[in-house]
């Protein structure tokens, strides 16, 4: 049987966002968003940190898991679910398909965080390792959900997930509604989509700011190119281990993401023991992300009122002795 693509036929709008948070004010409280003195003296702006690691799963993606899954119907459910991921989207869906009661596989790169694996099968769900990257697990995941009759679940091309995991900028621009900027990391860019569309209506004076890294810059390409396009995926930094663009949340770029910068892992890795030690927060290398572009382009947010999104805390054991080690 032919999987499913069906979910992404409608791209997402600002009514469906705030339909999700109506949804899920039921089941996830508003997530902290603090300032830290010691963090703006280093960086040389006014930075909030939104703390999404708090979440269930340590990551911003379990928003758009439990948006997809309440929508689906009680048939679509019991045919069970089958996405891939580097690690967060993965514990989102299970997360969600354990809420739901709903069946649920994922296929995970080979060398995926062995954490992230554990944590994906502590909530029940299959796990398959295949494939030296996503590219791999994605094409591994398109075979089995067409093999079994599944639903096929992609990790970015789902307007259900932009519409979710969007309920977290209703939180920040309803908090401060007088930010300069908020700065995003992207993987498949989701977050970034969700993103725009809240600031387009809340505050059409901040501008939205994504980030990826230069070691997998597929999604920054798309964007500066105007189409989809595939690039090399060498990044340590697992969250952001996207080797394409993504056709939605893109088109969502386009229509109002003010710029898109890129940061070194090096720069990535900096970042995450600044948190650690100015904000007193453990990140994933995907959560720094958005901190680590303010850093390395201190002009373009000197002096400005800045939201980063710290998206996750699911570090894994190399990266968080590494934080203990000299920064130079």
């Amino acid at each position: 049987m032919k999987a499913d693509h069906t979910l992404s036929a409608a791209d997402p709008t600002f009514a469906d966002v705030l339909a999700a948070r109506s949804f899920l004010a039921e089941h996830l409280p508003p997530t902290p968003m603090w300032s830290y003195p010691a963090l703006d003296a280093a960086t040389g702006a006014h930075v909030f940190v939104k703390h999404e690691n708090v979440q269930p799963v340590g990551a911003f993606k379990v928003r758009g898991g439990l948006t997809l899954l309440a929508g689906l119907s009680p048939a679509e459910r019991a045919r069970g679910l089958v996405t891939y991921s580097t690690g967060n989207h993965a514990q989102s869906i299970a997360y969600a398909c354990a809420a739901f009661d709903a069946s649920c596989t994922v296929v995970m790169p080979a060398e995926a965080n062995p954490a992230k694996v554990r944590a994906v099968r502590a909530f029940g769900a299959e796990v398959l390792l295949h494939g030296a990257n996503m590219a791999g697990a994605q094409a591994r995941a398109e075979a089995y959900a067409a093999a079994e009759g599944r639903l096929l679940v992609s990790p970015g091309d789902t307007a259900a997930l932009v519409a979710g995991v969007g309920t977290a900028y209703l939180e920040i621009l309803t908090a401060e509604p007088d930010l300069d900027a908020v700065v995003v990391p992207v993987g498949s860019g989701t977050g970034a989509a969700g993103a725009v569309l809240v600031a387009a209506e809340l505050a059409p004076g901040c501008r939205v700011i994504a980030v990826q890294s230069t070691a997998a810059p597929a999604a920054h390409d798309s964007w500066r190119a105007g189409a989809c396009v595939t690039r090399a995926n060498t990044t340590v930094v697992d969250g952001l281990a996207t080797g394409r663009g993504f056709e939605l949340p893109q088109r969502v770029l386009r229509s109002g993401l003010a710029d898109f910068l890129l940061v070194s892992d090096a720069d990535i890795a900096r970042a995450q023991r600044l948190l650690a030690t100015h904000a007193h927060t453990l990140a994933e290398g995907a959560g720094a992300a958005a901190l680590a572009a303010v850093l390395a382009h201190p002009t373009e947010f000197a002096g400005g009122r800045i939201a980063v999104v710290c998206s996750g805390g699911n570090a894994s054991s190399a990266e968080i002795a590494a934080l203990g080690r000299d920064a130079g």
